[in-house]
C-alpha cells in the first residue's frame, strides 16, 4: 500500500465525519498487531515444546521455502489490498503469523528462554515507547521514508552478502544499525496509522483493511526489533 501520498487527502476528508474515532482504531489496529504476536508465540512454542520444528528444519530448503511463502504473503497482501475483503485480509495477517511461528521456533533451539523472556520484555518496552512518540509527535515523520528505505536496503544487502562472505566481525555494527532503524520505523508505522484513518474516514471497509495492513507492519517492527536485540543481547544455550 503507497502511503507517501496520503496527506493530499486530508483536506478532501478533514471535515467529513470519522465512521469511528481515531483512538478506537489506533487501539484495534494494534490488538491486530497483539494478535499476530500471540498466534506467532503460540505456532513457535508448539514446535518447539512437540519437537515439530526438528521435522520441519529436517526437510531440505524449508527454511527458504518458508521464507518465500512469507514473502509472497507480505507481497500480495500490498499489491492487492484494495481489492480483497477485510476477512482476507486478516486471514492473509493470521497466515502471515503463523508461517513466521514456523520459522521462529528455531529461535527457541539457540537461545535460552530465559534470555528469549527478557529480551521480549525489553522489546515491548521501547517499542511502546516509540509507539507513543508516533501518536503523540506533531511532527512530520513520513520526511523520514527515504531515510528507512535506505536502512532497510543496507540490512538487505549486508545479511545476503553474509551468505557468501564472513563479515562476522561487523555483525555487531548491522544489528544495531536494525535497532535503530526498526525503533524508527516503528514510530513512523505508528503516526501512519493516523494518515490511514483521514485518508479512508469515508470508506469503512477501506479503513479496516488499511488497519490490518499497518498492523502487519507494526509487527514487522517489533519482530525485527526483538531479532536484532535478541541477537546483540541474547545468551546462547
Amino acid at each position: 500500500m503507497d502511503y507517501q501520498n496520503l496527506n493530499q487527502y486530508y483536506g478532501a476528508y478533514g471535515e467529513t465525519k470519522e465512521y469511528e474515532p481515531l483512538n478506537r482504531y489506533t487501539a484495534k489496529t494494534f490488538g491486530w498487531m497483539f494478535a499476530g504476536l500471540l498466534v506467532t508465540f503460540l505456532v513457535a512454542m508448539t514446535s518447539y515444546i512437540t519437537g515439530l520444528v526438528w521435522y520441519v528444519f529436517a526437510v531440505p530448503y524449508a527454511v527458504l521455502v518458508l521464507g518465500i511463502a512469507e514473502v509472497a504473503v507480505v507481497l500480495f497482501m500490498s499489491a492487492q489490498i484494495h481489492k480483497v475483503s477485510v476477512g482476507t485480509a486478516r486471514v492473509l495477517f493470521l497466515t502471515y503469523s503463523v508461517l513466521n511461528g514456523i520459522v521462529f521456533s528455531a529461535y527457541f533451539l539457540i537461545y535460552a528462554l530465559p534470555s528469549m523472556v527478557f529480551i521480549f520484555g525489553a522489546t515491548a518496552l521501547f517499542f511502546g515507547i516509540m509507539a507513543a512518540i508516533g501518536y503523540t509527535t506533531r511532527a512530520d515523520l513520513s520526511n523520514l521514508r527515504n531515510f528507512l528505505m535506505g536502512g532497510l536496503v543496507f540490512l538487505l544487502v549486508f545479511w545476503i552478502a553474509a551468505m557468501f562472505i564472513n563479515l562476522e566481525r561487523f555483525e555487531m555494527i548491522a544489528c544495531t544499525v536494525g535497532i535503530f532503524i526498526f525503533l524508527v520505523f516503528t514510530a513512523y508505522d505508528t503516526q501512519k496509522i493516523r494518515a490511514c484513518h483521514q485518508a479512508y474516514a469515508q470508506n469503512p471497509q477501506m479503513a479496516k483493511k488499511a488497519s490490518i495492513f499497518s498492523a502487519l507492519q507494526l509487527y514487522l517492527d517489533f519482530i525485527n526489533l526483538f531479532i536484532y536485540l535478541l541477537r546483540v543481547l541474547g545468551r546462547r544455550k
